[in-house]
Parts: C-alpha cells; sequence; structure tokens
C-alpha cells in the first residue's frame, strides 16, 4: 500500500476503507465468499456504489480501489494524475458509463487505448431513456411492465457493446449516448445484472478464479434487497408515489416501484446544469398541480436550489436520499444493499399517510 495512507475500517459492512491523502483513494476488501481466487487482482471502481458491488463478487481475494471519495457527485469528478496512473496499472476498470463520470471521459479513453480492460455497467443492464417531460410520462411502459429485468440475457454482443473502447461521449445536454440514462444503480434488479457481468469480466481475466459462482450468489442477495425495498414501499398508497429531485437520477428507482417523476431542479441528466427561471417556475407549477409536499435532494449535490423551490410554496419539505456515492464508512448507507434501504425506508416515512 502506498505511503500516506489512512485506514478506515467498517463494522458494519466488512469492508476495509483505505484513504490515500493525497489524491483521496478509497481501497476495499471484504470477507472472503468462496474458494480462494487470485490476490494479485486489482480492480478499479469509479464510485463507491460500484466499488461495493464489485467487492461483493470478490471477497478479499483482489484488491478494489475506488476513484471518487465519499459524497463526490460523479458527474464532476476528475482524477488526479497518481489516479489516472492507477487505471492504467489496474487488471480491470468498472464504470458507469453512459457519460456519468464526464469528467473523468479522457482519463478512460486513454486507459482503454492502452489496453486497460473497462466494462461500463450502465451499458450492460438494459438502460432507459432520460424522460424528456416527466410530468406526462407513463412509467407502466411495455418494456418495463413486468419489472423484472433480472432474467434478461446479454449475450456476448452485448459484452462488446459496453466496452469503453467502443463508447461516444454524447453531446453537451448531459444526454449523452442516445439520451440514456446513466443511473441505473437506483434499481438493484439491473444490479443483480451487473453483479454478473462483473463476475464475466472476472471469469475473462482470471479463469482460475469461481467468479461465476460469486456473482451468482451476489445477484441472489440483489435480488432479495429489491424484494425488501419493495415490501418497505409498500405503504406508499399510488397518488403518493410522487418524487420531485435535484436532478434525474431516479428513473430506474420510479419505473421499477411504480412512481412517477413529476419534475427534476437541475434538467439534462447532470448535475453540472443550471435552470432557467422558465424552467424553474415550470417545476413549481408542476409541484403544485401534483399536490407533492416534499422534494427529494440528493445528498451528492447542492440541495440549494430544492430548498428555494420549497421556500415558494407553503407546506412543502426537503428530505435528503444517498444517491450518487455511499455514506462515509460506519454510517447508516455505507453498503449499497443498505443505502437502498434507508432511501426506500426514508421515503416511506416522508409519503406514508
Amino acid at each position: 500500500m502506498m505511503l500516506g495512507t489512512i485506514l478506515i475500517f467498517s463494522k458494519r459492512s466488512g469492508i476495509r476503507w483505505a484513504a490515500s491523502i493525497l489524491p483521496l483513494a478509497l481501497v476495499l476488501g471484504a470477507c472472503g465468499n468462496g474458494s480462494s481466487a487470485s490476490e494479485d487482482l486489482t480492480i478499479v471502481a469509479t464510485t463507491s456504489i460500484a466499488g461495493d458491488l464489485v467487492a461483493q463478487v470478490v471477497g478479499d481475494d483482489a484488491t478494489v480501489e475506488v476513484l471518487m471519495p465519499i459524497g463526490t457527485d460523479p458527474h464532476d469528478f476528475q482524477p488526479s494524475s497518481q489516479q489516472a496512473a492507477s487505471l492504467r496499472d489496474a487488471d480491470l476498470v468498472v464504470a458507469w458509463g453512459l457519460g456519468l463520470e464526464e469528467g473523468m471521459d479522457d482519463v478512460l479513453d486513454n486507459a482503454a487505448s492502452d489496453g486497460v480492460r473497462i466494462i461500463e455497467l450502465s451499458a450492460l443492464v438494459d438502460p432507459m431513456p432520460y424522460v424528456e417531460d416527466h410530468g406526462e410520462e407513463d412509467h407502466d411502459d411495455g418494456v418495463h411492465e413486468d419489472g423484472d429485468h433480472g432474467d434478461e440475457d446479454h449475450d456476448d454482443g452485448d459484452h462488446e457493446d459496453g466496452d469503453h473502447e467502443d463508447e461516444d461521449h454524447g453531446d453537451e445536454d448531459g444526454h449523452e449516448h442516445g439520451g440514456l440514462d446513466a443511473h441505473t444503480w437506483m434499481d438493484p434488479v439491473r444490479m443483480a445484472t451487473a453483479v454478473r457481468e462483473i463476475g464475466a469480466a472476472l471469469g475473462e481475466i482470471d479463469p482460475s478464479g469461481d467468479w461465476a459462482d460469486r456473482s451468482e450468489r451476489a445477484a441472489d442477495e440483489l435480488t432479495d434487497l429489491h424484494a425488501e425495498v419493495e415490501s418497505i414501499l409498500a405503504v406508499v398508497p399510488h397518488e403518493r408515489r410522487k418524487l420531485v429531485t435535484n436532478h434525474d437520477s431516479f428513473g430506474y428507482f420510479a419505473s421499477r416501484y411504480d412512481f412517477d417523476v413529476v419534475g427534476v431542479a437541475i434538467p439534462g441528466g447532470s448535475t453540472l446544469g443550471s435552470p432557467s427561471s422558465a424552467q424553474l417556475a415550470s417545476l413549481i407549477d408542476a409541484i403544485r398541480d401534483a399536490g407533492v409536499d416534499v422534494l427529494f435532494a440528493e445528498t451528492s449535490s447542492p440541495a440549494a436550489l430544492l430548498d428555494s423551490i420549497a421556500d415558494e410554496i407553503e407546506g412543502v419539505r426537503v428530505v435528503g436520499l444517498l444517491e450518487g456515492s455511499l455514506a462515509a464508512p460506519g454510517e447508516p448507507g455505507d453498503t449499497y444493499a443498505e443505502m437502498m434501504v434507508l432511501n426506500a425506508e426514508t421515503i416511506a416515512e416522508a409519503l406514508a399517510p
């Protein structure tokens, strides 16, 4: 391990975090969950959520380095030169893609050009388009009506399409890749597919490991997580299942759990844009028309816009949710499963009658 490192241990998750002081990087290891594999594998994940999913598969038989510090907005992060070097030295890089890590595009492209294996999870788990007009969107469309994406097969062509070398980083309005939404981790069923993809990539890199079995166990746990979240949200009546958030990051959650996204404060799928006064006025009208009295602010991006909107409408309050980052080690929500359960409990408490 490099010099100048702070070690933190989370008793709740069993995950060991090591944060180098400059630049900040997080290294995860978890309790072993299968037969021994190569302990020399180094996997770099862009976000703490991706790192936790990888750790569910590899246990303590690989080193998992997380580039973005806890609480970082993934859209706004730019890696240091030392972190860029760690990407080039990795056996595998796990990113979300679809334009999410927009400050890392050049670094990821350079690593891919150097021959580093990079998988971008969101492209591999049935991504759906951003919703342009939330007020008129019907989440019960034909594609998602059965609510079960975890059983879908992704053939070898899908794997190739997810490789970073083939990605197009998109346009200027924040809707990269033809407007596909990168925030796929908000759906645990899709994450069951994601851990299988991680296992498949590890199997190609290190055929000696039991990665397929490990990833299948992780996928089963994520399927159970989906059922738990669904049960927690059961107390929210249909007419109360309305979300207003900082930016367009809860589309998958809404589709999976039958919510309507009434609107977002920052349009375009990224946190780096800014709404016009007309857009804010339209959102305020939509909130009033829908009878929304709770706005949800993601903790990894500023809540100032939602706070100002709440000030404009009597009886409206702002509640915080985890979204782009896990909580700090030892805090509620410091694993992916705990984050999803905590968010479900928070939403249920806020919206239940």
